[in-house]
C-alpha cells in the first residue's frame, strides 16, 4: 500500500512538473517537447554535433529551444541567426551560465566563464596586457618566428621519414603563449610540459562528451561518485599546482615595475589595487586567468595547424599553388612576417579556408542573458542560456558558394584579391568575441608559411586514403595521422 502511494505521488509530481515545463516553454522559441528531469536534450542524443543541430534547425527553425533539465537553452543556427543573436543586444547576452561544472572548476573566476565586474576587469586587463606584451606587433611576431624555426628544425631532423606532427605542433604553439604568460618556453623533451598538455587534452575531450551533459543534468549524485569527474579534477589540480609554482617563482625573483610577462603585470596590478575596495585583482583571479589564457592560446590554434598540414597532404594542388606564390613573392630564404599576408592573397585565402573548413568549434561556450531581452524577436528572460552554433555560419549555403568543399576561392574576388566574408565568424561575435584572434592569425600565418616555404608535405608511402573526418570533442580534432616533410 505504501509503495503504491509513493509511486502515485511520484507520478503526480512528475505530471505536475511536465505541465509546468509545457507552460514555461510557451514563451520561448519552438523546440522538442521537454520532459521532467531530462528536459529535451534527449532529442539531440545528449550530444550537440553537426547532424543533430542541423536536424533541430530543420525541424524548428534557426532559433529554437532545448531544455537541459529545467533550464532553457536558446539555440542559434545559421549566419543570420548567430550574428543577430550575438550582436543586436550584445551586452544583454554577454553572461556565462554558472553551471555545476563551471562553478566546480573555475568558481566564477578568470576570463573564460566569469561574469559581471570580474569578467569586465579580467578581460580588459587581459587585452591591455597582451598588447603590452606585443600582441599584433613585432614583439610577439619574433616569438612566433622563433617557434616556427624550432618546428622547421624538428621536421628537418626527420629527413623525410613519416612522423606524427601533433605534439611538435602543440609544443610550438603552446610555447608562444608560455613566453607571454610565464616568460619562458619549454623544450620538446620537458616532461612537465608533456603532462600539462595531457591534462589540457583531458579537459577538452570531456567538454562535449556524453558525460559532460549527464553531470550537468544530475550534478548532485554523480558529482560525488567515482568516474570521469575525478580524472578531470586531477587534470585541473595538476595545472593549478603548476601555475601556483610559476606565480611563486615570479614573486621571488621579480623586479617591481619591470614586468616581463603576464604574471609580472598581474602581480604589479594586485599591488596597485590592494587598497581599492572590491578590487577583483587577486591571486585566484590571476590563477584562473592564466589557466584560461593558456588553454585558449594553445588548444585551438594547434588543432587548426594540425588540420592545415593534413589538408595540404589531401590537396597537393593547393599546396603547390601556395608554394608557387611564396617562391614568386618572397623567395626561399625570406623570414616570414605577418605583413607578408598583404602580398600573398592566395596563401592568406588558403589559411582562412583552413579555419573555415576545419570548423574546430561547433558551438561557442554557452552565453547567458544577464537581463530580460529580445533575441530575434523572441522575449528571452534573464538567466536563459544562449547557444550559438558557429559551425553553421561557416557552412551556411546562403553565404558560401561551395560550403562543403575545401575552396580557397571563398576568400578571393574575381581579380584574385583577398576578401574577408561576413559569414566568417570562426572567432565568434559580440561582447565575448575571442580576445586572442589577432595572435591566433599571426601564429597560423607565420608557422604555416614558414613550413611550406621549406617542405613539401606528402602522405607516407602506402597510404592510399586520407581520413578527413573529425574526432568529436570541445574542439574537432583530426584523427591521428602521419606525414612526410620532404625538403623542397
Amino acid at each position: 500500500m505504501v509503495t503504491v502511494m509513493l509511486l502515485s505521488l511520484v507520478l503526480f509530481l512528475l505530471g505536475l512538473q511536465f505541465l509546468r515545463l509545457q507552460w514555461r516553454s510557451r514563451r520561448f522559441p519552438p523546440g522538442p517537447i521537454p520532459f521532467p528531469i531530462i528536459g529535451s536534450i534527449w532529442w539531440i542524443n545528449f550530444r550537440a554535433d553537426h547532424g543533430s543541430l542541423k536536424k533541430l534547425a530543420k525541424a524548428y527553425g534557426n532559433i529554437c529551444t532545448l531544455w537541459l533539465g529545467h533550464k532553457p537553452i536558446v539555440v542559434l543556427y545559421g549566419f543570420k541567426a548567430v550574428k543577430d543573436g550575438l550582436t543586436t543586444n550584445s551586452e544583454d547576452v554577454s553572461g556565462r551560465l554558472q553551471t555545476y561544472l563551471f562553478n566546480r572548476f573555475s568558481s566564477g573566476k578568470g576570463i573564460l566563464v566569469s561574469n559581471g565586474l570580474i569578467w569586465k576587469d579580467q578581460r580588459r586587463f587581459g587585452i591591455a596586457t597582451l598588447r603590452k606584451l606585443g600582441m599584433g606587433n613585432k614583439g610577439m611576431e619574433r616569438g612566433i618566428q622563433a617557434e616556427a624555426r624550432h618546428l622547421v628544425e624538428f621536421f628537418r631532423s626527420k629527413d623525410g621519414r613519416a612522423v606524427d606532427p601533433s605534439f611538435p605542433i602543440v609544443h610550438a604553439v603552446s610555447n608562444v603563449i608560455c613566453a607571454v604568460v610565464f616568460g619562458h618556453r619549454f623544450s620538446l623533451q620537458d616532461e612537465t610540459f608533456r603532462q600539462l598538455m595531457e591534462a589540457y587534452n583531458g579537459i577538452v575531450a570531456f567538454g562535449n562528451s556524453y558525460f559532460y551533459y549527464i553531470y550537468e543534468v544530475f550534478p548532485w549524485p554523480l558529482g560525488h561518485l567515482p568516474g570521469p569527474i575525478r580524472k578531470i579534477e586531477s587534470c585541473c589540480n595538476f595545472i593549478r599546482s603548476f601555475i601556483r609554482q610559476e606565480i611563486k617563482s615570479h614573486r621571488d625573483r621579480r623586479a617591481v615595475d619591470e614586468p616581463k610577462d603576464f604574471i609580472d603585470f598581474y602581480l604589479d596590478q594586485m599591488e596597485k589595487t590592494k587598497n581599492v575596495p572590491n578590487s577583483t585583482y587577486d591571486e585566484e583571479n590571476m590563477l584562473q586567468s592564466v589557466f584560461d589564457l593558456f588553454l585558449g592560446g594553445s588548444e585551438t590554434t594547434a588543432t587548426t595547424l594540425r588540420w592545415a598540414l593534413l589538408y595540404m597532404v589531401a590537396y597537393p594542388d593547393i599546396q603547390e599553388k601556395v608554394q608557387k606564390e611564396l617562391d614568386a613573392v618572397l623567395g626561399s630564404s625570406h623570414q616570414i612576417d605577418y605583413e607578408d599576408r598583404k602580398k600573398l592573397p592566395y596563401t592568406n585565402a588558403v589559411i582562412h579556408e583552413i579555419i573555415r573548413f576545419s570548423s574546430i568549434i561547433l558551438i561557442t561556450i554557452p552565453r547567458q542573458a544577464v537581463k530580460d531581452t529580445t533575441v530575434l524577436g523572441y522575449q528571452v528572460p534573464k538567466g536563459t542560456i544562449i547557444m550559438a552554433n558557429i559551425d553553421s555560419t561557416l557552412f551556411d549555403p546562403e553565404y558560401w558558394e561551395t560550403p562543403h568543399q575545401f575552396n580557397p576561392g571563398h576568400f578571393l574576388d574575381k581579380d584574385g584579391n583577398f576578401v574577408i566574408r561576413e559569414a566568417f565568424l570562426a572567432f565568434s561575435a559580440g561582447h565575448r568575441v575571442c580576445l586572442g584572434e589577432v595572435m591566433a592569425k599571426m601564429e597560423l600565418f607565420i608557422i604555416f608559411c614558414s613550413l611550406l616555404q621549406i617542405f613539401k608535405f606528402t602522405p607516407p608511402e602506402g597510404d592510399k586514403e586520407i581520413n578527413l573526418s573529425f574526432v568529436f570533442g570541445s574542439t574537432m580534432k583530426p584523427h591521428p595521422y602521419k606525414l612526410c616533410a620532404v625538403l623542397r
